[in-house]
């Protein structure tokens, strides 16, 4: 009889089967994300939940680069306490009010020439999918990261019915299955170990692998944050601190500029375009 864990690593390999089969739009993501960190700007990450698992799969962690800008909301994805104050009744009702995202988009100076990942296994809460349409209003392009299948078998939230996928100029499949959780085990009524994670660490892996391969032919090498035990002490704590001022010299660009024009007044001295 086969073991419940071996049914459960035969599902995975069976995702990555899927991440493999997407790796042109696995590509054109990259290729979109590398023209925003060579133009100085950032890329948008976002998930709420437990997505946020992919945002900061992508940065910052050994083996990830400069370029992106986490985007974290504690109040959507702080499940530590499961119940009580900060509990997870509150995030998952947050997750759905609309009108969070822009408030959250608020505080950042986006522009045309950025562009953003946002992850949501099930593409239908609401501030995922007014986050995806915020972005593109902006002129944003949007990567998405969804469990497909999953996805299409779920209701939105928003009256219109449009998910994620409605406001993403590329769309991403983790591989899982609906519901997510993969394995069926004997006398228990539903299924366990969901899948969702693993196809989308894939996707965020690949896509960085490929970006930097193409930072580095266009000559912009990324400085990725690497381990003492693989470049030494010296050149690793070297690497670190380069990419942390890196990180800070790109998000200070999303708020330099931030409430020019529209929300400050001209008539506040200091205030007008050609006053910066």
């Amino acid at each position: 009889m086969t073991s419940l864990s071996k049914q459960y690593l035969d599902k995975v390999r069976m995702l990555l089967d899927t991440v493999e089969l997407q790796q042109d739009a696995i590509r054109q993501a990259a290729s979109w994300f590398s023209q925003t960190i060579l133009a100085g700007r950032m890329v948008h990450v976002f998930g709420s939940g437990h997505s946020r698992i992919m945002v900061e799969e992508m940065w910052p962690r050994y083996g990830s680069f400069p370029g992106f800008n986490p985007i974290v909301e504690l109040s959507l994805t702080f499940h530590n306490l499961v119940v009580g104050a900060n509990g997870q009744r509150q995030a998952m009702f947050l997750e759905n009010v609309s009108g969070l995202a822009p408030r959250i988009l608020r505080n950042f100076d986006l522009s045309d020439r950025d562009s953003a990942l946002v992850i949501s296994s099930g593409g239908c809460n609401l501030v995922p999918v007014e986050m995806a349409e915020c972005l593109q209003k902006a002129g944003v392009k949007v990567v998405a990261i969804v469990t497909l299948q999953h996805a299409l078998e779920s209701t939105s939230r928003r009256p219109d019915g449009k998910k994620l996928m409605d406001f993403a100029d590329l769309v991403l499949d983790t591989g899982a299955p609906v519901g997510d959780a993969m394995v069926e085990v004997p006398g228990l009524e539903t299924p366990v170990a969901p899948g969702s994670t693993v196809g989308g660490a894939a996707i965020v892996n690949s896509i960085k692998a490929e970006l930097a391969g193409m930072l580095t032919e266009a000559g912009r090498p990324p400085k990725v944050l690497t381990a003492g035990n693989k470049v030494g002490t010296q050149r690793a704590t070297e690497l670190f601190e380069a990419a942390y001022d890196e990180h800070a010299h790109r998000v200070a660009q999303l708020y330099a500029r931030v409430g020019y024009p529209s929300y400050v007044s001209e008539s506040m001295p200091g205030t007008r375009d050609d006053a910066l």
